[in-house]
């Protein structure tokens, strides 16, 4: 196939083939070319494998400098006429030609002297597409490119010949503030990740002379038109995508599980969407049934590290972005599918609703969704009432051994996806979800005793006694007074006193699904079950700390979030005012609640009281800044 003085292709310059040895080709190449300063070129010779080198001409070659010095400066005339005679009027028609069929085309013959100079110039040019396919078979052919192919090429190839002469352009533009989208997008996508905390530092920005924050590239995307003024920036700002986790879980393992004979009530928020927690009394014992994807998931499989990595299921405005992933709830959370599979804590209390032991087992149990409203109207029934008195008890009993309770108000925020309109509502609360609330922290206290008792590490949650004030306003400047008193809560794998919820011992294993010490906590008591190796306590502490770490920055971007759209909330309804509260003086400044929004403001003082209400609307609203000044009606 490759005969003596043939011309070939060997990687991405020509060679003559000079002879052969064995099995191998060895051809004649140009290692160093001239140069304009008269430094000769330097040949070479090389044996090389068929599979190696593609035939270009089969020769005969005068010789690799004749080869090389060929030139012909029609070539771009006549390639071009070549293009648009196989064009045709019907580019799809138009299939794959060889370098041969090209030449001759162009120039009506394919000589080995000039088969290197039409090559070269057809694999630069606008017109011809080298066919990489027939390429790896030993093959040079081509393809033609469309007319808005060729377009493209020549856009790019004048782009790269005038980058600085475009950039400039566009910071010129961006100094305006009038920028040409979506041609411009090549230079705001750094800005953008600017804004988003991608990159720590945006030389465009700073060219154009505008001072450096993430604060300010939003404004800038905002004010150029790049984002429209209710994009959310801070999910991505603390590495959060809103995508939930993508790797699925199997369906429920097959595995021996307690038939559970009562019906089990998994009662939530009419908004809530993945129920994992149901609870029942049997007449002997409290039941808190958890959703179980422990019995899938394993310590350090690549499901339970990526939890690791999201610490919980972030939750804002725009949705949920799960922890786990969104297929999972079909199988894994708890009245999406009768029965469901559970791990369940059963409870022995005493008289006043305090832990005097704890099962755990692996269950398969009927469960009724109800609403915390429905859960409201039904607190009599004979399947609920006992709840409520269990309930009613623990508060009690914790309120004994001083626990903190505060009210203050809680909004739900939702954003009409199409729209993005924002609605803010009062989030009602009844008896019911206190209820839930103190099953779960019994469960929580009795799983901690549990791992106690059995000496397994596991992920304890304690928190230091507040100082509170011996007089506590009434309110809810009271409310707030405690908040200020509260200690800050630790989470570890040393047992100690929650005093802000007057317990001795405390873990949170009630949310396996959206929170990773629940699903931590889960997988160590199935291996413990199971007799299977447990966490050390130096794995278990690196997972405790690794989710906490996580779980700290989701909840501080669900915060920045929740404001962001309550700031977006305000600039739509420009007429909106409310009622605030006085919540505490501070010096020449007054702080105040506003339930409505769920938002604090501060004031100049005038000699505001604790408590005092008064009227105000918003002004002045910096959404990057996060800012919104509150004005009294009366100003």
């Amino acid at each position: 196939m490759f005969s003596k003085n043939s011309v070939v292709l060997y990687k991405t310059q020509p060679a003559v083939v000079t002879g052969a040895d064995g099995d191998k080709i060895i051809i004649s190449y140009c290692s160093v070319p001239a140069t304009a300063t008269g430094k000769k070129a330097v040949y070479a010779e090389q044996k090389v494998r068929e599979k190696d080198i593609a035939l270009v001409h089969g020769g005969p070659c005068t010789s690799l400098e004749a080869l090389l010095s060929y030139n012909d400066s029609s070539v771009s005339e006549k390639i071009n006429e070549a293009y648009e005679l196989l064009f045709g009027d019907d580019p799809s028609a138009a299939g794959f030609y060889t370098l041969q069929d090209i030449a001759e085309l162009a120039f009506g013959s394919f000589e080995a002297d000039k088969s290197w100079f039409i090559l070269k110039y057809l694999l630069s040019s606008a017109e011809f597409s080298l066919s990489q396919e027939q390429l790896r078979s030993g093959v040079i052919g081509f393809s033609l490119r469309t007319k808005e192919q060729m377009e493209e090429l020549q856009r790019k190839e004048y782009e790269r010949n005038h980058a600085e002469e475009i950039r400039n352009a566009f910071i010129e533009r961006l100094r305006q503030k009038k920028l040409d989208m979506p041609s411009d997008a090549k230079f705001t996508g750094d800005i953008e990740n600017y804004a988003l905390c991608k990159t720590d530092k945006c030389r465009i920005m700073a060219d154009a002379g505008f001072s450096l924050s993430p604060e300010r590239a939003h404004r800038l995307l905002i004010d150029t038109g790049v984002w429209d003024y209710t994009k959310n920036p801070y999910p991505s700002r603390f590495g959060f995508s809103f995508s939930s986790a993508s790797e699925g879980l199997a369906a429920m393992p097959e595995e021996e599980r307690l038939e559970i004979s009562h019906t089990a009530y998994a009662i939530d928020s009419d908004h809530s969407t993945d129920p994992d927690d149901a609870v029942a009394w049997d007449g002997e014992y409290l039941w808190v049934h958890i959703a179980d994807p422990a019995a899938f998931v394993q310590p350090d499989s690549p499901i339970d590290i990526a939890a690791r990595g999201r610490g919980t299921t972030l939750y804002i405005p725009e949705g949920a972005s799960r922890m786990l992933c969104e297929s999972c709830l079909d199988d894994y959370a708890l009245g999406l599918k009768n029965p469901s599979h559970a791990l369940s804590f059963r409870l022995k209390l005493d008289g006043n609703s305090a832990v005097e032991d704890c099962s755990v087992f692996k269950t398969t149990v009927n469960v009724r969704r109800m609403t915390y409203r429905e859960a409201e109207e039904q607190k009599d029934s004979d399947e609920l009432r006992p709840l409520f008195e269990i309930a009613r008890r623990n508060t009690k009993r914790r309120e004994e051994h001083g626990a903190v309770s505060i009210r203050m108000p809680e909004v739900h925020i939702y954003v009409e996806k199409d729209t993005k309109k924002v609605f803010i509502e009062d989030d009602e609360h009844f008896e019911s979800n206190q209820m839930i609330c103190e099953l779960m922290l019994l469960a929580g206290e009795g799983a901690a005793r549990f791992a106690f008792k059995n000496q397994l590490p596991f992920p304890y949650v304690s928190q230091e006694a507040p100082e509170l004030p011996s007089s506590v306003p009434d309110g809810y400047a009271g409310e707030f007074a405690k908040i200020k008193c509260m200690r800050k809560r630790s989470v570890g794998i040393t047992p100690a006193p929650h005093s802000g919820l007057g317990l001795s011992f405390y873990s949170q294993v009630t949310s396996p699904l959206r929170r990773y010490g629940d699903l931590v906590a889960h997988e160590q008591l199935r291996a413990f079950m199971d007799g299977r190796r447990i966490l050390s306590r130096d794995e278990m502490l690196e997972r405790v700390a690794a989710g906490d770490a996580a779980s700290l920055a989701a909840k501080k971007a669900s915060r920045l979030s929740e404001m962001h759209w309550k700031l977006v909330y305000l600039v739509q309804n420009p007429d909106w005012s409310g009622d605030a509260y006085c919540i505490d003086i501070r010096g020449n400044d007054a702080l105040f609640i506003i339930p409505e929004l769920d938002m604090q403001m501060s004031i100049k003082n005038e000699k505001f009281t604790l408590n005092q209400k008064i009227r105000v609307r918003g002004t002045n609203i910096d959404i990057p800044l996060q800012k919104v000044d509150f004005i009294t009606d009366n100003q």
